[in-house]
């Protein structure tokens, strides 16, 4: 018992339930918000040097683009849509995965989109831009396939008939509609895989 009254082991049971908050989840939706909004002040500053581009990243060698474009959204309903299936799925997965595999997982798949996105940009001679967190949370949806597959760990109402339901309705959605960079949706998907594959396999081990 401490100064103030409070049991060792209610203390314990405060620190485990405080690290199953998804503060990750949270602190990226705040950033792409926060970003989005200065990228509505006068001036297309962070537009031009962070969005995706195939002639900025070969030619001028800007490679933080590789990087910063996941974090900057086109307009309103974009950054919406991708931040509701953040804030919840993530908040999901973070309580499974644990905050620091949870973030490195996420940007990790928002590198791996964007670079297969680049590619495909490279080998098809286009120059368009793109930009958004589409290819980082289809890296959540391979982390939570791979969960499900070889974890072994139980969560409720998450099946992997769901998740592959879910991941091809996405996928659908993306090659269906216009203006949509499927490659960055590919490579987010593959790598969140991966190195969710590569977590559960630590998490089985460590758990013996």
């Amino acid at each position: 018992m401490d100064k103030q009254g409070i049991s060792i082991d209610e203390y314990l049971r405060k620190l485990r339930a405080l690290r199953t908050l998804p503060f990750v989840s949270a602190g990226l939706v705040t950033a792409n918000v926060v970003i989005y909004l200065l990228c509505q002040l006068p001036g297309d500053v962070l537009y031009e040097r962070g969005c995706l581009s195939a002639y900025d990243i070969i030619v001028n060698e800007e490679y933080g683009r590789i990087f910063w474009s996941m974090f900057l959204h086109a307009d309103t309903s974009h950054l919406f849509s991708n931040m509701i299936i953040l804030l919840f799925m993530g908040a999901m997965i973070e309580k499974e995965t644990g905050h620091l595999s949870f973030a490195g997982i996420y940007l990790a798949s928002g590198l791996g989109g964007n670079l297969l996105s680049l590619a495909g940009k490279i080998a098809r001679n286009d120059w368009a831009v793109s930009l958004g967190a589409s290819g980082a949370i289809f890296g959540l949806d391979g982390l939570l396939l791979a969960l499900v597959l070889f974890s072994r760990r139980r969560m409720e109402n998450i099946t992997i008939g769901r998740v592959l339901l879910m991941i091809a309705m996405s996928l659908y959605s993306g090659f269906t509609g216009g203006n949509v960079d499927n490659l960055a949706h590919i490579g987010g998907l593959l790598a969140g895989f991966v190195l969710g594959v590569l977590l559960s396999i630590y998490l089985r081990i460590s758990r013996r």
